[in-house]
């Protein structure tokens, strides 16, 4: 991905992240979709992208005839998806480390050399999505799809957060 320009559904998506992340955007607040489409510049087909991902994180609801609105994600019920995350990603990494093939080791080395290079560059939001296909070759060469299946739908709820922790100085 290094290189690679984000998307305008992706950009507004990780900045409305960060905004709830960071306490600019409150635990109810409505979103507004025309006005997030002025402020940037896009479309309605990308304020609805964003919004999707969004949903599908846990930052935001929909409701029906009403809007979209902030989610309340409480910090219990955060801590518990880490732990769970946790365990998800261990089981993937015992199991890959069995059941690699030559094919994914090579794969996954050559996407460990993309997030070096994001991390010395100093591009954490670049790391962040380069780690994410790093994870992924670990989830698929742990060859039980049913756990890279879970492993990654709470590895996408996650998202907002562990995109987050990555911006913390000398992470």
């Amino acid at each position: 991905m290094t290189g690679t320009k984000r998307s305008n559904a992706q950009r507004l998506r990780d900045s409305l992240e960060d905004d709830i992340i960071n306490g600019r955007r409150l635990p109810g607040e409505r979103l507004d979709p025309e006005a997030l489409g002025r402020e940037f510049e896009v479309s309605r087909t990308p304020v609805r992208e964003a919004f999707q991902q969004l949903v599908a994180s846990g930052l935001v609801t929909v409701s029906p005839k009403k809007g979209t609105f902030v989610a309340k994600v409480g910090i219990d019920q955060l801590i518990e998806m880490f732990e769970v995350m946790a365990e998800l990603e261990g089981m993937c990494g015992r199991l890959a480390a069995r059941r690699i093939t030559e094919q994914e080791l090579a794969a996954l080395k050559e996407a460990h050399q993309r997030c070096e290079a994001a991390a010395l560059a100093g591009d954490s939001d670049e790391y962040y999505y380069e780690n994410e296909g790093f994870h992924d070759c670990i989830y698929t060469a742990s060859h039980n799809t049913f756990l890279a299946s879970e492993a990654r739908q709470l590895k996408q709820r996650l998202k907002p957060y562990r995109r987050l922790q990555l911006q913390v100085r000398q992470r």
